[in-house]
């Protein structure tokens, strides 16, 4: 096979074909074109095509020109995806999730925008097909990438699915760190914070981390199975390296477990805050109503227009009113504090 060297750093130049690169088996790669994959054979070595699934180029390579079973094609295509692990012949198709981040050139994305997407994976003894939309952007594919074209890639099939997998979830590390970190100050504003945007925020905490465990349990089953296959291409090294990416997985999974507990606890200390507020303005409500019940009587007795009422014609009447309900007022504080409602 002759030379079809395009570019160490082409992405997306051809339509719907993110990259193309044929392993040297040393951990470099030589970037390819579309025309060069046309005229790839297995014996020319390993090749890794990065696809965007929902570009209809793509699509019509995957079904007319991959060379794959229709069944194959139509799940590498399919929009709505869990991760999931299918052994056809000698080759595996693969539904995993990974971390989807901003690209390069935009700002840095929150932790409320950060989602896992699906990543599209055929691998057999010499090709590994990924898809990916366009919309999003996985860093593990990138790293990989980069390290290939530095010489300090994988070298075959097996270790470079090895290497995409374990990528893939560690990039999920500084997600949960960041939900962990908006637990803790989570903690803090309940007691200081405004009770409605806590509340918010903890439901959007919790919701994010039940949905990230939806699909990281699903992810573990798949490496195990991909761990416990016996496709020659696999080989010992490979399985220990999935060994441990289902480990790390498992660990991430207790964590969000921890993650989803603390915010439900959390969630109880708000009631339990807001509770405590609601009878304290209660009380306090109570203790201004018994204050104010005594110079109310004493209004409401002395305003009916009525004959017979004392002080009419006293001048110091009104005086000897006012000092007398200032008196039972005091009195009135008085019991209030010392029964502890104020």
């Amino acid at each position: 096979m002759g030379e079809q060297v395009v570019s160490v750093a082409s992405y997306g130049v051809e339509p719907g074909l993110r990259f193309a690169v044929l392993l040297d088996g040393n951990g470099g790669c030589r970037t390819l074109d579309m025309e060069a994959v046309r005229r790839w054979t297995p014996d020319d070595g390993v090749i890794w095509l990065h696809f965007e699934r929902d570009h209809p180029a793509a699509a019509q390579w995957v079904t007319t020109k991959g060379g794959f079973d229709p069944l194959v094609a139509e799940a590498l295509l399919e929009e709505e995806t869990r991760p999931r692990v299918e052994a056809i012949d000698d080759g595996l198709l693969i539904i995993l999730r990974g971390v989807c981040a901003a690209p390069p050139e935009e700002a840095e994305v929150s932790s409320a925008e950060i989602d896992l997407v699906p990543l599209h994976v055929w691998a057999d003894q010499r090709r590994l097909v990924t898809l990916r939309d366009s919309g999003h952007y996985i860093t593990a594919l990138r790293d990989i990438r980069l390290a290939l074209d530095k010489g300090k890639g994988p070298k075959q099939t097996g270790e470079l699915l090895a290497l995409v997998s374990d990528k893939l979830v560690r990039d999920l590390e500084p997600v949960l760190d960041t939900m962990d970190e908006e637990v803790d100050d989570l903690d803090e504003l309940i007691f200081h914070g405004e009770a409605s945007e806590v509340r918010e925020r903890l439901k959007q905490l919790r919701r994010r981390s039940v949905q990230l465990r939806r699909y990281l349990a699903p992810q573990r089953d798949a490496l195990n199975r991909i761990e416990h296959d016996d496709a020659p291409w696999l080989k010992e090294r490979d399985k220990l390296r999935f060994r441990e990416v289902i480990d790390k997985l498992m660990r991430f999974i207790e964590y969000l477990d921890a993650i989803r507990d603390r915010t439900g606890i959390l969630h109880d200390d708000l009631s339990t805050v807001i509770s405590e507020r609601i009878a304290r303005n209660s009380n306090r409500l109570a203790a201004l109503a018994a204050l104010l019940l005594p110079p109310s009587v004493v209004a409401g007795l002395f305003g009916m227009n009525v004959g017979g009422i004392p002080g009419v014609n006293d001048t110091w009447a009104f005086i000897i009113i006012v000092a007398f309900v200032a008196v039972i007022s005091v009195a009135t504080l008085m019991v209030l504090k010392r029964i502890n409602w104020l």
